[in-house]
Formats: C-alpha cells, sequence, structure tokens
C-alpha cells in the first residue's frame, strides 16, 4: 500500500502572522537604525579616524626616524671608514719613515765603523812605520857598531870614538841599502 499525501488548503486568514513585523516595529527599527548610525558616524567614527591618523603619523615618524637614523648610521660609517682609511695612510707613513731611519741609522754606523776601521788602520800604520823606524835605527847601530869593531880589529886601531868612523858605517849602510832597492835613511845616529 502507497501512502497517499493529502494536502489540505487552508483558506487565506487575514490575521497577521507572527513571524512579521508589525508596522510600529520596523518604524522603530528605522529609527533606532538611524539613530544608531548618526551615534556611530558623530562619535565613533571621528575616533577611528583620530586613532587612525595617530597610528598613521606614529608609523610615519618611525619611519622618518628610522631613515634619519639610517642616514646617521650611514655617515657614521663613511667617517669611520675615512678614519680607518687615514689611519692606514699613517700607519703607512710611520712605517716608511721607520724604513728610512732605519736605512739611514745603518748607514751612519756603517761610516762610523768604516771610520773607526780607517782610524784603527792609520793609527796601526804609523804605529808600525814609528817602531820599523826605531828597528832601523837600532839596527843601524848595531850594525855601525859591530862594522867599527870589525873594522878597527881589520886596521888595528880603535874607531869606536871617531866622528869618521860614523861616516864611513853610514856610507856602508847607505850603499847596502841602494844595492837592496830601499830608499836611504839619513840622520841615525849613534
Amino acid at each position: 500500500m502507497v501512502p497517499t499525501i493529502s494536502v489540505v488548503l487552508a483558506p487565506l486568514e487575514t490575521t497577521p502572522s507572527p513571524l512579521a513585523p508589525h508596522l510600529s516595529e520596523i518604524i522603530a527599527a528605522v529609527v533606532f537604525a538611524g539613530i544608531l548610525t548618526f551615534i556611530i558616524a558623530k562619535f565613533v567614527v571621528p575616533r577611528f579616524e583620530a586613532t587612525f591618523a595617530e597610528r598613521t603619523e606614529a608609523i610615519q615618524g618611525g619611519i622618518e626616524k628610522a631613515e634619519k637614523a639610517q642616514a646617521e648610521a650611514q655617515a657614521a660609517l663613511e667617517k669611520y671608514q675615512a678614519q680607518l682609511t687615514e689611519a692606514r695612510g699613517e700607519a703607512a707613513k710611520i712605517r716608511e719613515d721607520a724604513k728610512t731611519q732605519g736605512a739611514q741609522i745603518l748607514a751612519e754606523m756603517r761610516e762610523q765603523a768604516q771610520a773607526e776601521a780607517a782610524r784603527i788602520k792609520t793609527t796601526a800604520e804609523a804605529q808600525l812605520a814609528a817602531e820599523r823606524t826605531q828597528l832601523l835605527g837600532e839596527l843601524r847601530r848595531e850594525v855601525g857598531g859591530l862594522a867599527t869593531t870589525l873594522a878597527g880589529r881589520i886596521v888595528g886601531e880603535s874607531l869606536e870614538d871617531d866622528d869618521r868612523a860614523r861616516r864611513t858605517v853610514e856610507r856602508f849602510l847607505t850603499d847596502l841599502e841602494q844595492q837592496d832597492g830601499q830608499p836611504t835613511e839619513t840622520g841615525a845616529s849613534r
């Protein structure tokens, strides 16, 4: 069996529906909505606008401060880099000055050492020349004395005190020096 649905058509009544609002409620709602819109437009929206403007200014001010701080930081960085470059230049100059001074000091010390060596050499040569002259004088006296003694023995007379013997010895030594190719030295006396 199939159930059948029967629709009952109710006659349209003129009674208001419980779900439909009354005209007075619609008017009250429109008035209330208008008052609420006016209050919101008059009091709430300006506060929202003021808050929005303050936040916009704060954000804009923050951005400007950040840009200013960034510009200052960039300027400080450039200043620091310039100082660093200048310091590096000064350090390089100081190193070069130190190298130059070191080379100059070294050259002065070499000159002093060479001058000292030349002075010592000159002193030594002078001392050697003086000793040579002294030794030649002593040798001349000894050879002269021996020659005089020998000549006296050969001749049979004493020639030691005689001026002539001294001249003879001098002449003999001069002849010997000339034969050896050495320059003659005179003035050595006994």
